[in-house]
């Protein structure tokens, strides 16, 4: 088994959630939950906490976190778990996003093993919905799947656009052969992937395959203030695995 390396890449300075990482979660900041359900994954060898931010830094590395300071210009998590990758050993790089506190261990030990396999440079979660009404909702990133399980295409708007009994939703968690995060992370910005402000679009648009690894966990990030109500309430019925 090729074992990977987890990398949360985390900042301060989020425009609809300033502070986010240090945020109280039940008593326990944003930072330090997402870093404890790194640790219920069985085939990382190691986690890292990735930022621009003394805060961050300071804090993470109170809760026994390694940690590591990156540059301030980077452009998205992605440059950041970049920079931190390219001195590593490990072949396999997990981007762990910074805002899914009830990540659980086996989605990303499930993108470890589709990984295997060095022919697939990418691979990244998607969780069935099948309440339908969820579909119109912009903050649900969708992908529809080819045969073969790889990606066709993401977008915020509604994907298909007349489901029938289900859609999937993307899960921002990603995988990559280290070698081709390095390469990726240097493309230039695609058309697609300005227009709908999704980033694994400039993988699809130069050619390359993304695997969709299915979860039957559902995603639960983040995104402003009023989400941690949301979360607290999963942690107090004890299903954040």
């Amino acid at each position: 088994m090729r074992k990977a390396t987890g990398i949360i890449p985390a900042r301060y300075g989020a425009i609809r959630f300033p502070g986010k990482p240090l945020a109280k979660i039940a008593g326990k900041s944003m930072i330090q939950r997402v870093y404890e359900q790194t640790q219920k994954a069985k085939h990382l060898e190691h986690v890292i906490i990735a930022t621009d931010d003394e805060r961050i830094f300071s804090a993470s590395r109170a809760f026994g976190a390694d940690v590591r300071m990156t540059s301030p210009d980077h452009r998205s998590g992605t440059e950041r778990v970049a920079e931190v990758a390219e001195g590593l050993k490990s072949p396999i790089i997990i981007n762990i996003q910074g805002d899914e506190p009830l990540l659980q261990g086996q989605m990303i030990d499930d993108l470890v093993h589709a990984l295997q396999y060095p022919t697939t440079v990418m691979a990244t979660l998607a969780s069935k919905v099948t309440a339908l009404d969820l579909i119109h909702n912009k903050d649900i990133v969708k992908v529809v799947v080819d045969k073969n399980g790889d990606a066709l295409y993401f977008s915020r708007s509604p994907l298909p656009f007349r489901p029938t009994d289900h859609f999937h939703q993307h899960i921002g968690i990603y995988g990559y052969q280290k070698e081709f995060l390095l390469k990726f992370h240097t493309l230039p910005v695609s058309r697609l992937e300005a227009i709908e402000g999704l980033e694994q679009l400039r993988v699809l648009e130069n050619g390359y395959k993304i695997k969709i690894v299915s979860t039957p966990f559902p995603a639960l990030s983040v995104d402003n203030p009023q989400d941690i109500m949301v979360v607290e309430k999963f942690i107090r019925k004890g299903t954040n695995g």
